[in-house]
């Protein structure tokens, strides 16, 4: 099995970091309020994990977009049109309650894993892409799942 590079590791293991500090914020009323008098309510519990789930899922349209560019043809043109499903899908889905947005970003990240999968599939992806991308879908979902239980 490939691993996964360190630096790939660490950089998307960081990038978890409002996730599970807004997860953190949710299950822990002293946490929530001392990061809303720290940092402001905006960035604890679902606030800070809808804005930057919104984010994360556009920036992840530019990834795929990336990877179809490694193809040609029919596919290159199917990698594209699929590369724009995920920032669609944020811009569309995550306005209602926090919620129906947090729902909605599961969902999103879920169906990212599907793209994921399809580009690694096609070859346009490191060999080692589905194993980050398999942990860090695991825990944005479950982040997220806190705040749709809470």
């Amino acid at each position: 099995m490939t691993r996964i590079p360190r630096a790939p590791l660490l950089l998307g293991l960081a990038g978890l970091t409002p996730f599970v500090w807004g997860a953190a914020t949710v299950l822990s009323s002293d946490l929530a309020a001392l990061g809303a008098e720290v940092l402001g309510p905006s960035f604890i519990g679902p606030y800070v994990q809808l804005f930057y789930g919104s984010v994360i899922l556009s920036f992840m349209s530019g990834v795929l977009w990336g990877f179809a560019t490694k193809a040609t043809g029919a596919q290159a043109a199917t990698g594209y049109t699929l590369s724009v499903i995920p920032a669609l899908w944020a811009f569309f889905m995550t306005g209602g309650g926090p919620t129906s947005a947090a729902t909605d970003l599961i969902f999103g990240f879920a169906g990212l894993l599907m793209l994921d999968f399809a580009f690694a599939q096609w070859g346009l992806t490191p060999a080692w892409w589905m194993r980050l991308r398999v942990l860090l879908t695991a825990i944005v979902v479950a982040c997220l799942g806190i705040t749709v239980i809470l």
